[in-house]
């Protein structure tokens, strides 16, 4: 690309979307920084100065066309195109499955893939129209693993269902770009382990929805989680600066993506996993998956119609 890349970035007041701002406009890009409210964004000494930086209101719990005219009618106002979009704002109810009621899933659902969805759909057309665009997913090593391996519990159901139902979604958008004609809009999912940031506040405390108080039968393992959170907190090893460069560098295809990213879609990488956690979140599914396979295959092959 010739021209400097127009990055629209939700969910930028911390964590890994601030920092992104920051990496991005270092790199000569323009960008449009996003947040719920632009009170927490417009503090002068969150991004550095840069005229190629614009502030955008867009809070992504809000309606469908609420969310469509923030992208075409504000978004696209500022530069005429939006290159790069990530879909970074994301929410962890920290619920047991068995708690939780439909506007607990409702609400987790909201933010980390109806607004994407959303958000998405309403950028694609006029990618479309360039033939050129990336889509940036942010996911979770948790949709790969909500049942953590270790004695951490750091994550329960909903987070992780969430973020794999982002992970089928994007797979599937990804094929139907490809089959119809416009294999150079690329789309890949960042999928990373637990990393410390700023976000991450002491005591995040396990919640009970209202008006259901929950099953005393769960009151050990609501315990425990809410131990692990507090011992989590800020203890992370996972480095955000980090991660976040590596994020540049793939979509912009240089520093270690150097040589590793082509134009096409074949050659883009869907999936980019971030952290040791990730990798081996992935690799424990992928080889309990396999297993399951091979230990049934001898009933599960057979069932096709007699011929």
């Amino acid at each position: 690309m010739d021209h400097p890349r127009v990055w629209l970035i939700t969910g930028t007041s911390s964590g890994f979307g601030r920092r992104l701002v920051s990496s991005v406009l270092l790199r000569g890009d323009r960008v449009i920084a996003s947040a719920r409210t632009i009170e927490s964004i417009r503090d002068t000494h969150i991004f550095p100065s840069s005229d190629n930086l614009r502030l955008l209101e867009l809070d992504v719990s809000a309606d469908e066309e609420t969310l469509r005219s923030k992208v075409l009618e504000e978004a696209l106002g500022f530069w005429g195109r939006i290159d790069v979009l990530v879909n970074n704002a994301g929410y962890s109810l920290k619920v047991l499955a068995e708690d939780a009621r439909l506007a607990d899933f409702q609400k987790q659902f909201q933010t980390n893939f109806y607004a994407p969805a959303i958000l998405t759909n309403a950028v694609l057309p006029q990618m479309r129209s360039r033939k050129e665009g990336t889509i940036v997913m942010i996911g979770s090593r948790s949709s790969w693993n909500p049942i953590p391996v270790s004695t951490m519990l750091n994550e329960v159901p909903l987070y992780g269902a969430s973020k794999a139902a982002l992970r089928v979604y994007t797979e599937g958008l990804a094929h139907e770009l490809s089959s119809s004609g416009f294999p150079h809009i690329r789309l890949i999912i960042f999928e990373p382990s637990s990393f410390r940031t700023e976000k991450t506040v002491l005591g995040f405390p396990m919640q009970v929805p209202s008006p259901n108080p929950g099953d005393p039968a769960y009151d050990d393992l609501r315990a425990r989680v809410q131990k692990s959170l507090e011992a989590l907190d800020l203890n992370q090893s996972g480095d955000p600066d980090k991660a976040v460069e590596v994020i540049v560098d793939v979509v912009r295809g240089e520093g270690c993506a150097e040589g590793k990213v082509g134009k096409e879609l074949k050659g883009w990488p869907l999936y980019v996993p971030l952290g040791k956690e990730a990798n081996r979140d992935i690799e424990a599914k992928c080889k309990t998956m396999l297993g399951a396979v091979e230990r049934w295959r001898e009933v599960t092959d057979h069932l096709d119609f007699d011929d």
